[in-house]
Formats: structure tokens, sequence, C-alpha cells
């Protein structure tokens, strides 16, 4: 046996390990996740990776912006979880290593944010109820005594209101202004701020004007934006706590005196013996030493059929004795396994995916700097004309506004929100935030077939072929069985009345005098299967013919509409399977895709889709079983059934919901549209700046009216967004 990793680490590797969070890999290499709060675009997510990436012995830095997690790697004993901690606060974040254990619970930075916008909501629309008055007044006969009164009551809701709803982006600007740097949030709370002071002197010398108003619907909208895009990025929980519920939380090991114990999968080591009864799953990858099983590997391989095995045979973590009860001698277990591989494979691709940029994004880092110069270079050109330095810190607040990022920062959420809504009606729920704009690159499509193009429950295939009382007699004979292919068979109704199950083969009971089977060939008295494809089950009445019942999974009802739908629209199709070749062979010929591969596992997907992406291609992987996790997060975008296993539906991008394809060529069709409207959108928000600035700058425009104009760029842009509502593919 190979000696494990563990006993040919260095030295520093091992003093390494000694941190319950550090992860040492082969060959002395450790590996850290951190979870990073503070990070909200991908100006933050460069700024972690390169002040990360600098430390010495560091091979790897990578941000997951999307769950908020950092993975390091590194050689040497230069490097700890607190020397990341510490260079993560130098940049202005906080850091602390990730543990699983919490990815379940829900997020609190969610409900603060909602509080925040309520609150900021609320305290908007009673501010602009006394300034309606104040400006009607001013035009009319309103006394400076009353428009004070109004100021002041409209000053005791602003003030608080910003103290409590502006929290978010305060907070974050002074941690980046304690690591001297600068984030999109500095100038947002500088220009709320400055709003807020200069209403307040407004109020003091009992001018005609003040910005309260201004002040508190900019933050209301910047909240908006915020949350839309907060609400975009939450995941599900977290894969690793889902690959756990596959493996269990116990086994049965049997000791060397042959007694029999249930242990934490935690204590199984490489050289154990566990027992694996009918119905459980397999708590480690080993060897059968001992007793026959069949055993479903659908989760691991993707073979649809179960796989008879012996002593010998190779197990998997994560596969199910459907029949018999085995002792299988352990190879590997817990970080050892496939399913820890998988994992691995999974992880390492959603990392490699978080670092694509969205549009949104990649404009917004340029505006802090940019905007802090212009409100700046406004003021001091302003005193330099000789203005009073209240005219001149009045425009530049101004020229702060109204270029906060609010349209900016709604340009690409609303849109998703829209699009995300409207895609579920049309039978898709959307799993990530970046799936639409990275969807709507998509030029190839790649579908697994057990589960995805095929139906995830085996069927029974050749009912046309029985007689219905022969059917409808073996029917009620499959509802008294446990047996997992007899649900395909039992339909509803009642079970056969004295129904009897033999473990391993089959049901008998009594019906109309006469003694009936179900179950194995054997069992029923037949000749072996006939070879033909799918599992059989097989029923006899006495000394009767012997009927034959085909169960397999059946191709979904839209199937070869989607695929020709796809290539109507000029996408490549391709099938990925871990199936047998024949049976992947008959549905792609049914279907008409011309290009496929079987026995496929989850290394040779994911090669398969870097082949294609090294030629050019933008992929979308279509996959629902554990072995696809890896390759959907890979893929350049990626959809799962409804149906698929938990680990699956956390790598995918979108779930579709129900039996049918076609939400898939929605998702394409809204996917790109969507993905117009958000570049839209973006030129509405640059071409307002490009139009509103100059006035700013040249102090034509006050405060409220920068605010006003600031809202109507964002409702602008929200209206647009309307336009991504997708439509059923025809």
């Amino acid at each position: 046996m190979n000696a494990h990793p563990r006993d040919i680490e260095s030295q520093t590797a091992k003093a390494a390990a000694n941190d319950a969070f550090v992860t040492v890999l082969p060959g002395g290499l450790c590996h850290l996740d951190m979870a990073v709060e503070g990070m909200h675009c991908a100006g933050c997510m460069r700024k972690v990776e390169k002040a990360v990436g600098a430390l010495p012995g560091v091979t790897l830095a990578r941000v997951n912006l999307t769950e908020k997690r950092l993975a390091v790697e590194w050689t040497g004993n230069d490097v700890s979880p607190q020397g990341v901690s510490e260079t993560l606060r130098g940049v202005g974040f906080d850091g602390h290593p990730f543990d699983p254990a919490v990815t379940g619970k829900k997020s609190t930075e969610d409900k603060r944010l909602l509080k925040a916008m309520a609150v900021a909501g609320f305290a908007a629309m009673n501010i602009m109820l006394l300034s309606i008055s104040v400006w009607s007044g001013n035009v009319s006969d309103i006394t400076p005594e009353t428009r004070d009164l109004f100021h002041w009551i409209s000053a005791l809701i602003a003030i608080p209101a910003v103290a409590y709803s502006g929290q978010p982006f305060f907070e974050s600007a002074i941690r980046a202004l304690k690591a001297r740097t600068l984030n999109m949030d500095v100038p947002i709370s500088l220009a709320v701020l400055l709003a807020l002071v200069a209403s307040v002197l407004q109020t003091l010398r009992s001018a005609e004007d003040a910005y309260f108003d201004s002040a508190v619907m900019l933050l209301f909208f910047l909240l908006v934006g915020r949350t839309l895009d907060q609400v975009m990025r939450r995941r599900t929980r977290s894969e690793a706590e889902t690959l756990l519920t596959l493996k269990g939380e116990s086994a049965e090991r049997v000791d060397a005196d042959g007694t029999v114990r249930t242990v934490p999968l935690s204590v199984l080591s490489a050289g154990d013996r566990v027992l694996v009864r009918q119905g459980m799953r397999f708590p480690a990858d080993g060897v059968i030493a001992d007793g026959r099983a069949s055993v479903d590997q659908s989760l691991i391989t993707g073979e649809t059929e179960a796989v008879p095995m012996g002593e010998g045979d190779a197990v998997y973590a994560g596969a199910m004795s459907l029949e018999g009860t085995v002792t299988v001698d352990v190879t590997a277990a817990g970080s050892g396994t496939l399913l820890d591989e998988i994992n691995r494979l999974m992880e390492r691709a959603l990392e490699s995916r978080s670092r694509y940029l969205r549009i949104a994004d990649r404009a917004a880092q340029i505006y802090a700097p940019a905007v802090h110069i212009l409100a700046a270079a406004a003021f001091l050109g302003w005193l330099a004309l000789g203005a009073p330095w209240y005219q001149a810190l009045m425009i530049a607040v101004s020229v702060l506004i109204i270029t906060c990022p609010c349209a900016l920062g709604l340009a690409v959420p609303a849109a998703q929100v829209v699009a995300s809504g409207a895609l579920f009606k049309a039978g898709l729920v959307v799993n990530s935030g970046d799936m639409l704009e990275r969807l709507g690159e998509t030029d190839t499509v790649v579908f697994d077939k057990t589960g995805t193009l095929t139906l995830p429950d085996p069927r029974l295939t050749n009912a046309d072929d029985i007689p219905d009382d022969i059917l409808e007699r073996a029917r009620s004979l499959a509802r008294a069985s446990h047996h997992p292919l007899a649900r395909a068979l039992a339909g509803t109704g009642a079970p056969a009345s004295g129904a009897v199950e033999k473990p391993g083969l089959g049901v008998e009971a009594e019906i109309d005098g006469v003694a009936c089977r179900l179950g194995s060939h054997a069992f029923c008295g037949a000749e072996t299967d006939d070879g033909q494809a799918g599992s059989a089950i097989c029923y006899r009445e006495g000394e009767g013919p012997v009927w034959t019942f085909r169960v397999g999974q059946s191709i979904r009802p839209d199937a070869a509409e989607t695929v020709a739908a796809l290539k109507a629209r000029g996408f490549a199709v391709e099938i990925l399977s871990g199936d047998r070749a024949e049976p992947v062979r008959a549905v792609a010929e049914a279907l008409g895709v011309e290009t496929w591969q079987a026995g496929v596992d989850p290394a040779g997907k994911i090669a398969r889709l870097k082949d294609l992406g090294e030629r050019g291609h933008k992929v979308l992987m279509v996959g629902d079983g554990l072995n696809d996790a890896p390759a959907l997060a890979a893929a350049h975008a990626s959809l799962s059934p409804i149906s698929a296993v938990h680990v699956s539906q956390a790598a995918a991008d979108g779930l579709i919901l129900g039996e049918r394809l076609a939400p898939v060529v929605t998702a394409i069709d809204t996917a790109r549209r969507a993905s117009g409207v958000m570049r839209e959108n973006i030129g509405l928000s640059f071409g307002y700046n490009m139009i509103a600035v100059p006035f700013a700058l040249a102090g034509v425009v006050t405060p409220l009216i920068a605010a006003l104009a600031m809202s109507a760029s964002s409702i602008v842009v929200t209206l647009n967004s309307l336009r991504a509502r997708a439509r059923r593919a025809g």
C-alpha cells in the first residue's frame, strides 16, 4: 500500500497542519479557506487577491466573490491564518477562517440591508412630503418660520435615518480609509454626509433650500441596488455539507473480534472493515471482502443499472447497496475518497469561474478616484474663480451626488431580477447572480444523459405489450415490495393481500386462488435475461407463462424538440455520460446528436470542457448527477434539473423545474436579451453622467436637483430592465 501523503510531508507542512483550518495537500502544499467580509465588487476581489498573493510562499490566492470566500495555498512557514487575516485588514477587509458548519445559516447581512433600506425608504417618503410643502411655499406665501420648522423636522428624521441606514457604506469606507485606500463606498459616504451637513448649515442660516431629502433618497437608492445585488449573489448551502449527507454520519465497523459497532465517519481509516447492509450507502471507498450485493452507483458513475458486485470488487463512498449485505475493507476514508476528490474538483472550478468580471464591476472600478478628482476639482476651481467657500462646497456636493452610481449599481441587478422572475414562471430557478451574463455568451450545449435527457426515475417501458389484467395483478405485488425497481411498476392502489417479500428474490402472494410471483428470473422460474436494454422484472401466475416487464429511463418528452431548437439557433450539441455506450448511443440517435461520449468520469468531463474552451467555445453544461457537479462548476454556464442531487444543484447556475427541457432554450433566449438590456443600462448610466456632470461642474445644479437627476436615471434604468422578461421558446 502506498504511503499516506502525511508521511512524506515536510516538517513545515506538519506544523501548519496543527491549525484546525489548514489542510495539508500532497507534496507539503498547505490550503486555507478564508471568509472575507466587506467585498462587494470586482475591484475588491482584485485588491484581496493581489495583497494575499504577494505574501511569501503563496502559490494561489483566488476569491469566490459569490460566496465571499478566499482560497489560499502556500509552501514554507511564512503564512498562517493569522497572517492572512492581518493582510486582509491591511487592505480594508475583515477575514476569518471559513467554517463549512455555519454556511447553511441565513446571512445576517441580507437582513441588515433590508432593514437599512426600509428605514431609508420610510424616512425619504416623510421628508419628501415636507420638502414638497417647502418648494410650493417658496413660490407662494410660506413664512420663514414655517419653512425653518419644516427643515428642522426634516433634520430630525434624516439624521438618525442616515446614521442607521448608512452604516453598511460608512463601515466599509472607514475600513478602506484606515487601510489608506479607496473603494466605491468612500465617495458615497462623503456625498451623503456632506449633503446632510450642508442641509444643517442651510437650516441654521434660514436658507430657502435644504437637502435632507437628497441625502436620504441617495442612500435609499444605493441600498436598493446593493440589496438586489446581494439577493442575486446568495447561494445554496455548502457543497461540503451536502456531500456529507451522501456519505452519512456513521458507519458499522467490524472490530477484530467480529463485534459490529456504530462509529462516526470521522474515525474510519484505511485498513478498517465495515458492514454495509441492504439499503445503506457505502461510508468509504474500499474493496468487498465478503458477500454479494446489487449496487447502485448512479450518483458516482452515472450508470443507470444496478451492478452486481462480490468479493474483490471496488466500491465507492456514496454508492448504495440495493440488495445484499457485504463487508468492505476500507482503502480510503474521509479526505481520500472519490467523493472528496469530486468536491475538490468542484471547488477549484467554482473558484476559477468566480474570476469572471461582470460588466458593471469592470466599469465601476474607476469610479472612486474619478469622482473624488471631479469633486475636488470643482471645489478648488470655483474657489480659484472667487466663489465663496460655501458655494464651492455646494457645487462639489452636487458633483458627488449627481455622479453617485445608483443607476450603475441597478444596471445589472434590476435586469437580473426581472429576467429571473420571468424565468421562474417559465420553469427555471436562477441560482447564480451572474448566470444570465455567462449564459448569454454560450455557443455549445453539453448534456449529461442519465436524469437529464432521460427522466430521473425508472419507468415501465413495455406496458403496451402486457395485458391489462396481468399488469394490474403484477402492480399489486409491486406495491408490496421495497425494491427500487418495483416503484416503476407499482402505480397507485392497494398492495396484494398477504404478500410476502423475500429479500434478494421478489414478492409472492395468492391472488384469486393462484400463487403469483414477481421478482428475478430465477424466482419466477424463467430463463436468464435476453440482453435487451434496461432492467427486467419477471411475473408469473402459477405454472403459466412468464411475463417480463422492462424498466428503464425514458427520454424526456420534449428532449428532441429542445435539441432541434438549440441546433436551429446555431448551437453545437454534445452528450457526455458516465453510462455505458449502448444506452448513450440509443439516446443520441433518438435525439439526433452526432457527438457523444460514454463512460466519462468527472475528470474526463472537465477535460472535455477545457478542450472546448481552449478552442474558443463557451459551454453550457446541463447535468444532474454527483459525477456532473465538477463539470457544472467548471463550465462557462450550467443548468441542472430540480431532481438532481443537492451537490449538482449547488454547483449549477440554474435549476430546471418539471420534466420538460424547454426552459433550457428559454433561458438562453432570455439571457441573451437580458445581457443586451444590461449593456443598455450601463450605456444609459454613462450617458446620464456625460450630460449631467458638466451641468454640476458649471454650478447650475443644486444638490436637490442633482438628487432628482440621479433618481430619474435610476428609474429609467429600472423601466428599461422590464424588457428583460422571458419569452417561451417557440
